[in-house]
């Protein structure tokens, strides 16, 4: 009996008994859409992550010292700038500022800094312009706001040119950022940017703890990182524990970890559904070989070999299962759609999970459908042939 006869019975067999396939493939359903949907939002989350760590800047080193007698000073920070592997220096002061325009008030992240911070932290602007070294040098009274800032305190007309006060102090607003939305649980969007110089007088503290820095190249962040290391410790000597050095590379390296740990975990959990949906193959099939034990004996007795009776039941096994994982694969996708839109995840399909579910699938079918495939084919013709 050649492939397609054998085929061709396997299907009709599994069409005569519609109710206890759909059944029997539930099991590979639920286990394919399982494995697409939680591997599929444990990628998103980890994709969504690295898109916030992207949003801090690039190439993005950040130096924060601990305690006032660890405070960088003018001097200290231009000598980080000079180094090799430093493209930009922005030292940073911040606190929270009452800000008022009109009969709004709110309480608003401040944020003193110089010219180099756009650059370096990839800050952009809607309307207006960024902070000048000029404005630095002359201790002007300007500000640049967020996009959230400024819908608050002007709504729809536009900022520039107008006033805040902060903190009872006048000040004109000259930009307004893009929107960078919340990055690793903060939002960046509700914010005020003044010249350092200015910063620090309404914070009340000439002491900065904390300064970005953009490296040259993306592959040298490692040296940089070390060069900047060195060169604190020669001017903090033995108070390597009073200041760190994060590297940006460093910590997508430690998020890649967790969500690739977790993407494991998850898939690894929704594959067990799929060896249960397996042992069901197993049970239906086992049953079949007892309802068909005639129809095999018949079979054998008119001469079909026993590779025809196991080619036969591992067929059925396989399509059962081949069907259950193309429907659930078609479900995973479908379901994952509808979570992302309902619950605001973001789900990142891969093509290579789902063929490797899908191919999973199939392997569980041979597996299970290999000891009901082998129980048949080896039943005695006149044995069977008398069974009732």
């Amino acid at each position: 009996m050649g492939i397609f006869q054998s085929i061709k019975m396997a299907l009709k067999s599994i069409k005569s008994n519609k109710l206890r396939s759909a059944l029997t493939m539930l099991g590979m359903i639920i286990g394919v859409s399982s494995v697409i949907i939680l591997v599929s939002i444990a990628q998103g989350s980890a994709a969504n992550v690295t898109s916030q760590i992207n949003q801090l800047g690039t190439n993005l080193l950040t130096l924060n010292t601990f305690g006032t007698d660890l405070s960088l000073t003018e001097d200290k920070i231009d000598e980080l700038g000079k180094l090799n592997g430093v493209k930009a220096v922005s030292p940073v002061v911040s606190g929270r500022v009452n800000v008022k325009q009109g009969r709004t008030s709110s309480q608003v992240t401040l944020t003193g800094t110089n010219a180099a911070y756009s650059t370096v932290r990839d800050t952009k602007v809607s309307e207006g312009r960024f902070i000048t070294d000029q404005d630095l040098e002359y201790r002007q009274k300007i500000a640049v706001i967020g996009s959230d800032t400024a819908a608050t305190f002007f709504g729809s007309d536009n900022p520039v040119g107008q006033y805040l006060q902060i903190d009872g102090t006048s000040f004109k607003v000259v930009g307004v950022l893009v929107s960078k939305g919340s990055s690793l649980g903060q939002g960046g969007d509700n914010v005020v940017i003044v010249p350092i110089s200015t910063g620090q007088r309404l914070v009340k503290s000439t002491t900065i703890n904390q300064v970005y820095l953009q490296g040259k190249n993306e592959d040298q962040m490692d040296f940089v990182t070390n060069e900047i290391k060195m060169a604190l410790a020669s001017m903090f000597p033995n108070k390597s524990d009073s200041y760190s050095v994060t590297n940006q590379q460093d910590l997508m390296d430690t998020m890649s970890s967790v969500t690739n740990t977790m993407t494991m975990m998850l898939g690894g959990i929704a594959s067990i559904s799929l060896l249960v949906g397996g042992i069901g193959i197993m049970n239906i099939m086992l049953v079949s070989v007892s309802e068909r034990t005639k129809e095999i004996g018949i079979r054998k007795a008119i001469g079909a070999k026993r590779r025809d009776v196991l080619l036969q039941f591992l067929i059925e096994a396989v399509v059962l299962s081949g069907v259950g994982g193309l429907i659930g694969l078609l479900t995973g996708v479908g379901l994952g759609k509808l979570l992302s839109s309902i619950l605001s995840l973001t789900v990142s399909f891969t093509p290579s999970v789902m063929v490797l579910s899908f191919l999973f699938s199939l392997a569980v079918g041979v597996v299970f459908g290999v000891f009901p495939a082998n129980k048949a084919s080896k039943l005695n013709p006149i044995q069977a042939l008398r069974y009732e």
